[in-house]
């Protein structure tokens, strides 16, 4: 190689970076022995920022653009002032790439709930989780305070130590907001900003800023959830008593109309005990009346002693339903059906059903309600004297 040709190496020097990795922040320019030639040319990108250091000091900062580096606008020594060195200047330059763009979607949250005082329900603990985009505005700043000497440094580096930020404000301005926490859900935007504001103090420093921070959720622990979820289960219910009834009913239906089921089965092993009682004490009659035609039996076959017979069950109380006007109230008891047939709103052609009955009957047609018209109420007392 000539002498030309070497100097015209020493000449022709580009420098620029090109990101595809999406989320490295800065770029050390890698240069062998960090020397930069005289005459080299900078380009800067939309985008971009490039931090001129010089032995070890930060000497300017250049914005978008392209650049001739030379002795007479910038105060660097180049090779070509150290002829007596062989090219190998004792005078050492580097430049850093610094990415402006924004880095969006990065998530936060907070690791341990947050407990705050809440008007309604008093203690609670929240817990949050969004996401937020961070932008390099200070590129000085940023590489003197951050990188250091980092060739490649990447946005993982630094999230940490945000999500930190974020989350120490966001748990300050909730738990002395006094937003009820069911009105939170209503207030993320304007918590979202009141948060990016208080941290672009302390960002700053950095040399960042937060141009975007999003509350995606406020959320309750997971029993105190469930009470809420059952809160509003009773308010859409309404009469908690005749809920109750009537989801008894309903059930008692289900299990007469289910083979094999527990409740039926139980109901069957009562029918067949009373069945079973029934025969016993009609057996016990026609022992007693016997071969002999009503005369004694002889000593040998009478019995020692009389065998009782066990008392019989107690007899089911039925629940009753009554349809009118095409609607079913209920379940009533014999009582209250009793009343209702005093009061005139019960009649002998008011539907009614219990289960086990074959279909919808006229309450005059069955036997155990057709009593309740019968008994009439006793004769008025007589008027006190005087009146």
């Amino acid at each position: 190689m000539g002498i030309f040709d070497f100097l015209k190496g020493e000449f022709i020097d580009v420098i620029h970076w090109v990101d595809d990795s999406r989320d490295t922040m800065v770029w050390r320019f890698e240069r062998e022995g960090h020397e930069i030639k005289y005459g080299a040319k900078l380009t800067v990108r939309e985008g971009q920022s490039a931090v001129f250091v010089h032995e070890g000091q930060l000497a300017d900062v250049f914005t978008p653009g392209m650049y001739m580096l030379e002795t007479n606008n910038m105060p660097i020594m180049t090779t070509l002032n150290h002829w007596d060195h062989g090219f190998q200047s004792p005078f050492k330059s580097e430049i850093y790439f610094v990415n402006t763009t924004r880095f969006n979607d990065l998530k936060w949250g907070t690791k341990n709930p947050i407990i705050c005082r809440d008007p309604e329900f008093g203690p609670v603990r929240l817990r949050a989780f969004g996401s937020y985009s961070v932008r390099v505005v200070d590129p000085a700043r940023f590489l003197t305070e951050i990188v250091g000497t980092d060739g490649e440094f990447t946005m993982d580096e630094i999230s940490y130590q945000v999500r930190n930020i974020i989350v120490q404000e966001f748990s300050r301005i909730v738990a002395g907001s006094g937003i009820p926490v069911l009105d939170m859900a209503a207030n993320t935007a304007d918590l979202g900003k009141l948060v990016a504001a208080e941290i672009s103090g302390t960002i700053a420093e950095y040399g960042l800023s937060i141009p975007e921070l999003y509350i995606e959720n406020i959320s309750l622990p997971p029993a105190v959830e469930q009470a809420m979820d059952k809160r509003t289960q009773m308010g859409i219910i309404g009469d908690l008593g005749r809920y109750t009834q009537f989801s008894a009913a309903e059930a008692m239906t289900a299990a007469a109309q289910t083979p094999n089921s527990g409740m039926g089965a139980g109901m069957g092993m009562g029918m067949g005990m009373a069945m079973a009682q029934n025969m016993g004490q009609s057996m016990a009659a026609g022992q007693a009346s016997g071969p002999w035609g009503g005369r004694t039996a002889p000593a040998a076959a009478q019995p020692t002693a009389p065998v009782a017979a066990p008392p019989p069950p107690p007899p089911v109380e039925h629940v009753w339903h009554i349809a009118e006007n095409g609607a079913t109230t209920g379940p009533y008891s014999k009582a209250r059906l009793g009343r209702m047939a005093q009061e005139g709103g019960l009649t002998r052609q008011t539907l009614v059903w219990t289960p086990g009955q074959d279909g919808w009957k006229a309450a005059g047609e069955v036997s155990e309600l057709a009593q309740l018209f019968t008994i009439l109420p006793p004769p008025p007392p007589p008027p006190p004297p005087g009146a």
